[in-house]
C-alpha cells in the first residue's frame, strides 16, 4: 500500500513545489559556462535549463556571465543579456548575444519575461533591475515554461534554484611593472565563486584575464548633445532646454546652474 502511494507523493510534491526538488531532477541537458572550472561546480555541469539562478553581484559576475553568453552564440544557440541601467555602450559589446536596453526598470522586467516565455533563448542574463516578491515568482514561472538558462544578478535569493556569488581576492592581482619596478597595469586576477543549491555547496577560484577598453569619447546616438548650451536664467526657477526627438522644450528646475 506504502510502495504504491509513494510515486503519485513524489509526483504532487513535485507540481506544488517545483523549485523544492534537485536542480538536475527530470531537467535537460544544462548550458555550459564554457569555463571547465566553473561548470565542474555547477550542479548538471552547467547553468539549469528552466530554472533561475541568482548570482550575487560582489565583483567578477559580469565578466563570467558575458563570456558565458559568449560561449553560447559561439555553440549556435542563443543568449540575451538584458543591461537594465544601461551601462554597456554599443560599440564594446561583442557580437553574439543580444543586447537588450530598456529604458526603465518595468521595461527590463517585462524584455525578461517575454524573452524567456518565447522558448527562443538558451541563456538569458538580467542585470541592473533586480525583481523582488510576486516578480520574482513571474519571472520564474516564465523560465521554467520556456526552457531558458535564466540568471538573474541581484541579492534576492527567493525562488532560486541555484545561488551564486563571486568576489575578486584583494591579493590576487598580476601587475606589469614600470622601469622602476612600479605597479603599472592589472594583467590578471582571481575570482572566487561559489555555488550553493539544495543539497549543494561548492567553490573555486578562477584565474581572470583583465582587459582595459579605451574611455568613449563620444555621446550615444540617443542621447542629446548639450554641449554649447548657455545659462538662461538668473535666480529663482532655472529653465534647462533638453532635445525631444529634434524639436526643444524647456522644463523648470530649481536645481543650480544648467550651463554648456
Amino acid at each position: 500500500m506504502a510502495a504504491s502511494v509513494l510515486p503519485d507523493l513524489r509526483l504532487l510534491l513535485e507540481q506544488r513545489f517545483p523549485d523544492a526538488t534537485p536542480v538536475t531532477h527530470r531537467t535537460a541537458e544544462p548550458v555550459a559556462t564554457g569555463i571547465h572550472l566553473l561548470d565542474a561546480i555547477l550542479p548538471g555541469g552547467g547553468l539549469p535549463r528552466g530554472r533561475l539562478s541568482v548570482w550575487m553581484p560582489q565583483g567578477g559576475a559580469t565578466a563570467i556571465l558575458r563570456a558565458a553568453c559568449l560561449t553560447v552564440a559561439s555553440t549556435g544557440e542563443r543568449s540575451a543579456w538584458i543591461d537594465g541601467l544601461g551601462t554597456i555602450a554599443g560599440q564594446f559589446w561583442e557580437e553574439g548575444p543580444v543586447l537588450v536596453r530598456p529604458a526603465n526598470r518595468r521595461n527590463s522586467l517585462r524584455a525578461a519575461e517575454e524573452l524567456l516565455r518565447c522558448g527562443g533563448f538558451s541563456l538569458i542574463v538580467l542585470t541592473g533591475s533586480e525583481p523582488a516578491g510576486t516578480e520574482m515568482v513571474r519571472l520564474s514561472r516564465a523560465a521554467r515554461e520556456g526552457g531558458s538558462a535564466f540568471v538573474a544578478l541581484t541579492s534576492h535569493t527567493s525562488m532560486a534554484s541555484v545561488r551564486l556569488v563571486s568576489r575578486i581576492m584583494p591579493h590576487s592581482y598580476v601587475w606589469t611593472r614600470t622601469p622602476f619596478d612600479d605597479p603599472a597595469e592589472a594583467c590578471s586576477a582571481s575570482i572566487k565563486v561559489r555555488v550553493q543549491s539544495l543539497g549543494w555547496n561548492r567553490s573555486v577560484e578562477l584565474r581572470v584575464p583583465v582587459v582595459a577598453y579605451d574611455l568613449r569619447t563620444t555621446l550615444e546616438p540617443g542621447l542629446p548633445d548639450r554641449r554649447g548650451l548657455r545659462n538662461v536664467l538668473g535666480k529663482g526657477d532655472r529653465e534647462k532646454v533638453k532635445s525631444n526627438q529634434g524639436g526643444w522644450e524647456k522644463v523648470k528646475s530649481n536645481q543650480g546652474d544648467v550651463g554648456g
